[in-house]
């Protein structure tokens, strides 16, 4: 069937490119137009439990997005009025900007008094507001920017974040630069990274991996191959996701890379077998008749088994892993479309020469590789030994893996988003912004806002954790509502927040509204914690001020629970819940490619022994990463799913040609040998050539895109060593006939 299935396609070769080129012209201009879902919601499942009380918040209170425009100002509390008059400048300018809602500033509660250090209310004010919009030391200017929902801003919101940047970056009368900070500032400029890098990268890997497989081969047409297959999967992947209505992610960002190690693997068997037939004396036609009927169903059972691999993301429960499994099926399968469109004509386009020269490189694979099986042969105890501590080593480090919960992580520490956020942490004494929802009556009174302060007094005193050197300190570096704001001014409670109504509308109801779905009125106490800590820390808190205000305000048939929520929480759970995810996908990808295997090679012996070597390498690499103390970010999170998906199709190839071998009369010893000097080979050429373009995503700005680079390099570096060392050891063991 295989050889009919090649004569077919070879003999229609010039239609299939035809259709190859039209597909790409068809397909250039709307892969252009591929767009990211921005919102912090699309990280994680649209049923997930903590966004319920989330778009509560962003629904009752008119969106949940802020921004702090933030810098330092030595005379913001002169008494000749300079610093505050300048802020108010800068605050009416930051109001101005399209996608801006309203802001909050020094200025707005009482006007230019508020650097009055005689006045008892700008006294009190200012406590009220310390650590919010202005820092302790009286020099640290906060603007609080609440930005429209995007969907009603009329503009990008990426163009609003830049519009407040160059404010602050243009200061006047000689002041230093500012930063714009604040979860939608950070998940913007995220998203702009992944984006610029995706060019970038793109651009330099295809460049570099060119590099590698022209002085792997020496041959231009190899380059040009594998590359035009990689390119036309890209472009029909990014249009059908146009054409669907689907947009990318921050987790779907890798979509390139992953398409890149199918092809150009894929591609890299195809060239290995058919030099060799030329080597043979073999004409074009019919060398790449003979390569493409050895490996045309290893070729489209590997591929059947990365589509398989990447169907286990859809059972994640966070959104955009399961979209991501959805595209990487798509491009696994254009993989395979554009190996068969493209590859039998630029095969034997032209001349190749008829004994293609081999360098000394592989000269020296070829003669290890056969050396390598005689040595694995006589050190059998000793690696099977070695194998089972290393890997009993490695459990214990996954047990020891930790999940980095500070979103700023994600980025390089030299990025003005993380220059911001440490200086928030520094300045005004934490940069993790969340919330307290309490339902509230229809009209406030004197009793619910003494209620109010008891919860909010509980929540200073109480919520702590132990700092270094094991003594309790405060939690929360700031609590702050509208129950606040109205014992500041003297007056009485009803009286004050009138007044505040009248002057800050937006404030107000930003801490007091009503949920237009329930008609319910509901009270909002703003906290903040510092986000620079561990993700054990960040549960604590949040535990503890779950557990206070739930005491103090019970549920009852007529009263809602009280949420707690926003981004601090939300972040705190977002890796924990794809680390989950990510076990429970990798068990589901073993079993899915175990069923796969077994209809590939026919073997269910076999299929168990393909899995051994693959998953190995990947706790290996997760459980140094425990041990080394490396945090789990997004980049790693599905590293195993994945790249258990990628590296088994070394191994189908292997076992295929190895029952084939086999089949042909060779022994065992001589079946191993033969494979290892030609899909091994093939495995040796595409390990380097994909890990060396692979190294480009180490100049990434996004650190999720390093880890991932990273970690996929050395998954493949083990499932290398994996299917040269330990696959045939395996497959000795298991065979069943004459040695």
């Amino acid at each position: 069937m295989s050889e009919r299935l090649t004569q077919l396609l070879i003999s229609w070769r010039w239609p299939l490119l035809g259709i190859a080129v039209i597909a790409a012209v068809a397909a250039y201009k709307p892969s252009q137009n591929v767009t990211f879902d921005r919102s912090v919601e699309n990280l994680f499942a649209h049923d997930d439990p903590l966004l319920t009380p989330y778009r509560h918040l962003k629904r009752t209170f008119g969106g949940n997005e802020v921004v702090m425009a933030v810098y330092v100002d030595p005379d913001l509390m002169a008494n000749d009025m300079s610093g505050i008059r300048r802020l108010a400048q800068l605050a009416k300018q930051c109001e101005a900007v399209a996608g801006v809602r309203a802001v909050l500033s020094l200025d707005r509660p009482i006007g230019e008094n508020i650097v009055n250090q005689e006045n008892a209310l700008a006294t009190r004010t200012r406590s009220i507001f310390e650590n919010y919009t202005h820092g302790a030391d009286g020099q640290t200017v906060a603007i609080v920017a609440m930005l429209e929902p995007e969907n009603q801003a009329g503009i990008p919101r990426q163009q609003t974040i830049d519009d407040l940047r160059r404010i602050v970056e243009e200061l006047p009368d000689g002041l230093s630069d500012g930063f714009v900070t604040g979860e939608p500032a950070m998940v913007s400029d995220g998203f702009r990274y992944i984006e610029d890098d995706g060019r970038r990268l793109g651009r330099w890997s295809t460049l570099l991996l060119g590099a590698v497989i022209l002085l792997l081969f020496r041959s231009v047409r190899w380059v040009l191959i594998p590359l035009a297959v990689v390119q036309l999967t890209l472009l029909l992947t990014k249009a059908t996701l146009v054409w669907t209505g689907s947009q990318l992610s921050m987790v779907s960002s890798m979509l390139t890379a992953i398409v890149t190690v199918i092809g150009v693997a894929t591609v890299i068997h195809i060239i290995v077998r058919f030099r060799e037939a030329r080597g043979s004396g073999l004409a074009q036609r019919d060398a790449l008749m003979q390569a493409g009927t050895l490996l045309a169903w290893p070729i489209f059972w590997a591929i059947a088994t990365d589509a398989v691999g990447f169907a286990s993301l859809l059972a994640a429960t966070v959104g955009p892993v399961r979209d991501f499994g959805l595209m990487m099926i798509v491009g696994s399968g254009f993989v395979l479309v554009s190996v068969v469109l493209t590859v039998p004509a630029l095969a034997v386009l032209g001349r190749v020469q008829t004994n293609p020269r081999r360098g000394w490189s592989e000269q020296l694979i070829r003669s290890s590789l056969r050396r390598l099986v005689t040595t694995i042969q006589r050190r059998r105890s000793l690696i099977f030994g070695a194998l089972v501590m290393i890997t009993g080593w490695a459990i214990v480090g996954v047990l020891r893996i930790e999940v980095e919960t500070d979103f700023t992580k994600n980025f390089r520490r030299g990025s003005p988003i993380v220059r911001s956020y440490e200086f928030v942490e520094q300045k005004l004494d934490g940069a993790g912004v969340w919330d307290v929802v309490l339902p509230a009556p229809q009209r406030l009174s004197a009793g619910y806002l003494n209620g109010v302060e008891r919860i909010e007094r509980r929540l200073r005193e109480e919520v702590v954790l132990e700092n270094g050197g094991g003594q309790q300190v405060a939690g929360l570096t700031k609590v702050i509502s509208l129950s606040d704001l109205a014992g500041a001014s003297g007056l009485n409670q009803t009286m004050s927040l009138n007044v505040m109504k009248l002057r800050m509308p937006e404030f107000y109801a930003a801490l007091y509204g009503v949920d237009p779905e329930s008609g319910h009125s509901y009270f909002r106490i703003m906290l903040r914690a510092r986000e620079r800590q561990s993700a054990e820390a960040k549960q604590q808190l949040i535990e503890q001020v779950t557990r206070i205000v739930r005491e103090e305000l019970p549920a009852t048939e007529t009263r809602p629970a009280v949420e707690v929520t926003g981004f601090f929480v939300l972040l705190t759970n977002l890796i924990k819940s794809m680390i989950r995810d990510q076990w429970y996908t990798f068990a589901l990808a073993c079993l899915g490619i175990w069923l796969m295997t077994t209809m590939a090679v026919r073997n269910p012996l076999y299929a168990l022994v393909a899995l051994i070597p693959n998953a190995i390498p990947i706790v290996l690499v997760l459980g140094t990463m425990g041990w080394l103390g490396v945090p789990m970010n997004m980049g790693a999170a599905m590293i195993a799913a994945v790249s258990m998906g990628l590296s088994i199709d070394s191994s189908i190839h292997y076992i295929t040609s190895y029952g084939r071998a086999l089949n042909e009369g060779l022994t065992v010893t001589e079946a191993l040998q033969s494979v290892q000097q030609t899909v091994g080979l093939a495995v040796v050429f595409s390990t380097v050539a994909l890990i060396i373009g692979f190294s480009i995503m180490a100049t990434s700005q996004f650190v999720p895109t390093i880890y991932f680079g990273v970690l996929v390099s050395f998954s493949m570096l083990g499932g290398l060593l994996g299917n040269l060392v330990l696959l045939p050891l395996l497959l000795e063991a298991t065979t069943f006939r004459r040695r």
